[in-house]
């Protein structure tokens, strides 16, 4: 044999061994990387059976020849589809806790993009978007050339195949009788390939069938019909501030590895809130989504109606729904929205019930950029208060405050300043001077935890401060998160849940609401009642009309 002939013999081989490799590997890896565990991640990986191998290879075999090259080049594209959108559920499931729809999902890569830009800068997203392209279609290419070059080989030596599937099939069998695993509850009997292909063929009629279900859901209102003098009698002459809390879940307050300066901050705000006569009950909800997505949080909040996807929450605000804003709005309320986060114009601001938007061009924000934050939370809570809570012969308000100062990447976030010194936020250039950015801070999981639970402190003093230094006898805060942080923060594995908190000085408001059986305070104890978030609305609306009157 010549020295050409057996390198080009061991190439051949290289490139087949690489092939198979990279099919199987398609074909095994979980969509929950973080299952793996570092130490044993090759063992869970390669010592699996996939029943898709089997059937492909038996399949092949028994087809001629053109029709398995036709049937090799359509499977290597199939698979080379189903293994970018593993990839995506992979991120999916380490920002969301999720997997990602393939019918309703698209739009968040662009919301993707646009949270790069702000962290990296718009150079640096467009890398990172040109090659995540670029590794889809090599995927695509690479992973079709393997199935090909795979079925030439099963073609050429037929009887060693035959015989490592008849005997891989009986393993297989066995395996997943006895449903044995290694380790992270990983079947060695695999079929995860075949399952996220149903599971993404499923998708579509389901979708459907929820958008036919969602419209059925938007009509069943019992507060629709109810005399606007009744709605929301309890609270007339109240002004109400509805505070979402970007990111705050329920591990910022339960969580050991880093919830102090949180537990600490609501100790000292609860302390603060008291001493100005102040008192507060608190409790869990769980929110439609994880880690991102407050859009999902903030329409289950307001509409009473469980919105955990693109499609429900598009087919929504095309609704006449009442949703909280609206039914204040109905009550007599000056309704008014705070959205420093809202960049582009935002048309759904309208359902809601806003009769005034402040977003993040007419909050009057001169100060440095704050990554994704467009602004510091307590200069949004000055503003709050310097257009329309501190103005004199006003009727009463509803405000819906928005807080990002916690939104990820959790830095920079100022200090806490005097009130009088916050002025246009120029001042918080010099403050923020050697802050970590996004890429310092992420390389050290540690630190990252540090810096969402000092955001989330920051936040929670934001509005208790704010409460402490210009709140009334009238004053009534809901305090919320909307979902909890990303997986980096709290893992896969984390709840839902999301603290939510009720402050007033009026007693009578914190009676109506004694019957939910909530922990006093501002923090809710670890067996706080937990009800699903689109339940709060007709709760609340129960509470402080004439049906909610205490006996």
């Amino acid at each position: 044999m010549s020295v050409n002939k057996h390198v080009r013999r061991v190439a051949g081989g290289v490139v087949t061994t690489l092939a198979a490799l990279f099919v199987f590997l398609a074909l095994v890896l979980p969509d929950q990387i973080t299952r793996l565990a570092p130490g044993n991640f090759w063992l869970t990986a390669l010592v699996r059976v996939p029943i898709e191998a089997l059937l492909v290879m038996a399949l092949l075999l028994a087809l001629p020849a053109r029709a398995r090259r036709i049937t090799a080049t359509a499977l290597g594209v199939g698979l080379g589809v189903l293994t970018v959108l593993k990839v995506i559920d992979i991120g999916f499931y380490a920002v969301l806790a999720r997997p990602f729809d393939p019918v309703l999902d698209w739009v968040l890569f662009k919301d993707g993009f646009n949270f790069l830009t702000d962290s990296v800068g718009r150079g640096g997203a467009l890398l990172a978007a040109a090659g995540a392209v670029l590794l889809a279609a090599v995927t695509l290419v690479a992973m079709t050339f393997s199935v090909r070059r795979l079925s030439r080989v099963i073609a050429a030596h037929p009887w060693p195949v035959r015989g490592t599937v008849v005997t891989l099939s009986a393993a297989w069998v066995t395996l997943a009788v006895m449903s044995f695993q290694l380790v992270g509850g990983i079947p060695v009997a695999s079929q995860s390939a075949a399952e996220l292909a149903r599971d993404t063929v499923l998708a579509v009629p389901q979708d459907i069938q929820d958008r036919k279900d969602f419209v059925r859901e938007v009509q069943d209102d019992a507060f629709k019909t109810l005399p606007d003098d009744q709605l929301l009698s309890a609270l007339r002459g109240k002004d109400v501030i509805i505070g979402f809390v970007e990111s705050y879940g329920r591990d910022a307050v339960e969580n050991p590895e880093f919830n102090q300066p949180v537990v600490d901050q609501l100790r000292s705000g609860q302390a603060k809130l008291a001493a100005k006569g102040f008192q507060a009950q608190s409790g869990y909800l769980t929110s439609p989504t994880f880690g991102g997505g407050s859009w999902l949080a903030h329409s289950t909040f307001l509409s009473g109606l469980w919105i955990d996807n693109q499609n429900r929450y598009r087919s929504l605000v095309a609704t006449d729904r009442m949703t909280l804003t609206s039914a204040f709005k109905r009550a007599g309320f000056r309704t008014v929205g705070f959205q420093p986060g809202v960049t582009f114009a935002w048309p759904e601001g309208q359902f809601y019930g806003y009769q005034q938007i402040y977003d993040s061009h007419t909050l009057g924000y001169h100060g440095p950029a704050l990554s994704w934050s467009t602004m510091p939370d307590q200069f949004v809570m000055k503003q709050v208060h310097e257009y329309e809570f501190g103005k004199a012969k006003r009727p009463p308000l509803l405000a819906e405050v928005t807080l990002t100062s916690s939104h990820t990447p959790w830095t920079p976030v100022p200090p806490m300043l005097p009130w009088d010194k916050i002025g246009d936020g120029r001042v918080y250039g010099p403050l923020i001077e050697g802050a970590p950015n996004a890429q310092q801070l992420f390389s050290d999981g540690k630190k990252v935890k540090q810096a969402y639970a000092g955001s989330i402190a920051y936040s929670v003093d934001s509005l208790v401060s704010y409460v402490e230094n210009y709140g009334d006898d009238n004053l009534v805060l809901l305090l919320l998160g909307d979902h909890q942080p990303a997986s980096v923060v709290v893992g896969t594995n984390s709840t839902k849940d999301v603290p939510i908190s009720v402050v007033a000085k009026d007693p009578k408001v914190l009676d109506r609401i004694k019957s939910w059986g909530w922990t006093d305070g501002l923090t809710p104890a670890p067996d706080a009642p937990l009800w699903p978030m689109n339940e709060f609305r007709d709760r609340f609306l129960t509470a402080y009309s004439p049906q909610g009157e205490p006996h």
